[in-house]
């Protein structure tokens, strides 16, 4: 008996008992569909996260105040200065206040969060307006009541009009809207979208005891990261007298660790997912174990026939391995529907990969040769005399 024909027949067997066999393979199916869904996600976060930061350029220094020994502050006055002393190394900063705000318009008002900031901060944070105009240098310096919205804020507050110009209220106070931010994400609430900005002179304020404890430094170039770093890191140290009251950062250092993070986080994912794959597997090992109990008299029938010990393991082989094949190409069908449907409704960009699909389908087949051998060989082994006398 050829390798067709023990392929044939055991694609019979497996059609005569389609309810026993898709059970079987069941637990392939929820494992390939497990892991490929799993890092599919994990995969597409980490996609979205890198493409946020690296919209943000990798010559961003993020200057982060606070902890113990920060009692004493570094100005906006200060730090600019410090910028145009090393103009070489720093190209612009663009300080930060954060708060939560009420909007209103008319009747319609909605909670939104605030950002004080100033005219640099459209390049450092690589920020621009569909429409109207960014924050300029006399709106800052003149404490002006102007605001930019972000586009969720502005399809709630303006759904039906055009808002250039028009006023609304920010905390009870009223302002301007002189422009409209890009969207960032898809315009949700709490997404980057809900957000509005205003000038940080006007920001300290319209918020109490407003403090500003983040800074946007934009280094010159990307070789001048490290050097603008370095001369950030020993200004502050000097002002504040311990490492602890503050934190520089940039974007790369950044990007690396959350890549790392992430992609640890879906391997072990993918390896807590590929366990369900060794449980199918076991279950293949069950039911072929009773599959050979089953057909003993059958498998003594075609031994005494000629059949050799090499055709029946063949043949029992086969069939674990198709189960698994098959529960391996359902699963991958699955999984990437599955994985396509999460990421949509978490709006993460799902991507499985080619290497994965291969990966979880090799396993399903590994799965199928490791657990399917021992009952295959145990079939092999039947005596042929004792096999017809079997009831």
């Amino acid at each position: 008996m050829n390798f067709a024909q023990a392929f044939h027949m055991a694609l019979k067997s497996i059609a005569a008992n389609k309810v026993r066999s898709f059970l079987t393979m069941l637990g392939v199916i929820i494992g390939v569909s497990a892991v490929i869904t799993l890092v599919g996600l994990g995969n597409g976060a980490t996609k979205s996260i890198t493409d946020n930061i690296q919209s943000l350029g990798t010559n961003m220094i993020t200057i982060s105040m606070g902890g113990r020994g920060s009692n004493r502050g570094v100005s906006e006055d200060d730090l600019m200065k410090f910028a145009d002393e090393n103009k070489d190394v720093i190209e612009a900063v663009a300080p930060s206040i954060n708060s939560n705000v009420t909007v209103k318009v008319g009747n319609n008002n909605i909670d939104t969060s605030l950002e004080g900031t100033n005219e640099a901060y459209s390049t450092v944070r690589n920020t621009s307006v569909q429409s109207g105009r960014f924050l300029n240098a006399l709106d800052v310096n003149k404490r002006q009541k102007v605001v930019l919205l972000g586009t969720y804020v502005s399809n709630e507050l303006f759904p039906d009009s055009n808002p250039l110009g028009e006023k609304m209220k920010i905390n009870g106070d009223v302002y301007t809207v002189v422009g409209v931010l890009e969207e960032k994400q898809d315009s949700t609430e709490q997404s980057q979208d809900d957000k509005v900005i205003i000038p940080f002179t006007t920001a300290k304020r319209l918020v109490r005891n407003a403090t500003i404890s983040t800074f946007y430094v934009q280094a010159k170039t990307e070789e001048t990261v490290d050097a603008a770093m370095t001369k950030l890191d020993e200004m502050l140290l000097e002002e504040f007298k311990s490492e602890d009251a503050y934190r520089v950062f940039n974007q790369a250092a950044m990007l690396e660790t959350i890549t790392t993070t992430t992609q640890t986080l879906s391997m072990m994912l993918g390896g807590i997912a590929a366990i369900s794959l060794v449980v199918g597997g076991i279950g293949i090992m069950n039911i072929m174990l009773v599959s050979v109990t089953e057909r003993t008299r059958e498998i003594g029938i075609r031994k005494s026939i000629g059949a050799k010990r090499r055709n029946i393991l063949v043949q029992f082989l086969i069939e674990a391995i198709v189960i698994s094949c098959l529960g391996g190409i359902i699963g991958i069908l699955m999984g990437m529907g599955l994985s396509n449907l999460l990421g949509s409704l978490l709006n993460i960009p799902a991507q499985p990969g080619i290497s994965t699909i291969i990966m979880a389908f090799s396993f399903s087949a590994i799965v199928g040769i490791f657990f399917g051998f021992y009952p295959a060989n145990k079939a092999s082994k039947l005596n042929p005399i004792e096999a017809l006398r079997y009831e």
